[in-house]
């Protein structure tokens, strides 16, 4: 067996995906240790999923830092203090400065509720029924300094039912990002990921724009 490879979360909120990937973590499915879980908000709930967890539990709160750089440049320190194999960002609700993602490229990664490259940015679910889609989904991606703009992992697919609003197609999707972010983790601590000049690779083949593809129509 290969050491465990070193993850630390970033949330923002109530931390469902980070729950997720404890889950498989503590059952042996992810070969990997959560070393810490970090939030800019004090009251997310994630935080208490991670003293469950007996994980340590950080508080880093944005408003105290005098500018964004300033915030990142904490953060990045805080990170590295844990020497994490892999940055996972589960609902961390920051745009990140170009600096904090080069210091991570290639082991950062963040989960997206849209079947990117359709839909950046927010109310993916709403924007997803108002252009009449057919499906929709959510995709785990390596970071890259533009806003959901890095390299495909995987994708899971959902049909929209023509009874769909916003919140019952987000439990859709929430559904699935439970399966293919703990997916993309394990992955990744089985060093089966990496992102070499702005692409994705598994197992040493490059992945299509999509990445994997989960068919969960």
């Amino acid at each position: 067996m290969n050491p465990k490879s070193g993850i630390v979360v970033l949330i923002s909120g109530s931390g469902s995906n980070l729950q997720a990937i404890i889950d498989q973590v503590q059952q042996g499915h992810i070969n990997g240790e959560i070393r810490a879980v970090i939030s800019n908000r004090a009251d997310a709930f994630g935080l208490e999923r991670a003293r469950t967890a007996g994980i340590p539990a950080i508080i880093l709160d944005h408003r105290v830092f005098a500018s964004r750089e300033a915030f990142d440049q904490m953060l990045a320190r805080t990170i590295e203090a844990f020497t994490p194999d892999v940055v996972v960002m589960a609902g961390f609700m920051r745009i990140l400065t170009p600096e904090f993602v080069q210091q991570f490229m290639g082991r950062l990664i963040n989960i997206h509720p849209a079947l990117l490259p359709k839909y950046k940015g927010l109310d993916t679910h709403q924007r997803a029924i108002d252009a009449g889609d057919k499906e929709h989904g959510c995709t785990v991606h390596f970071v890259t300094a533009e806003l959901d703009d890095g390299p495909n992992i995987i994708q899971a697919v959902v049909s929209i039912a023509a009874d769909d609003d916003a919140k019952s197609l987000s439990v859709k999707v929430q559904q699935q990002e439970h399966i293919i972010y703990p997916l993309a983790v394990k992955w990744f601590t089985e060093n089966r990921l990496s992102m070499i000049e702005g692409q994705a690779y598994f197992d040493g083949n490059i992945l299509e724009q999509y990445g994997k593809i989960i068919d969960a129509r």
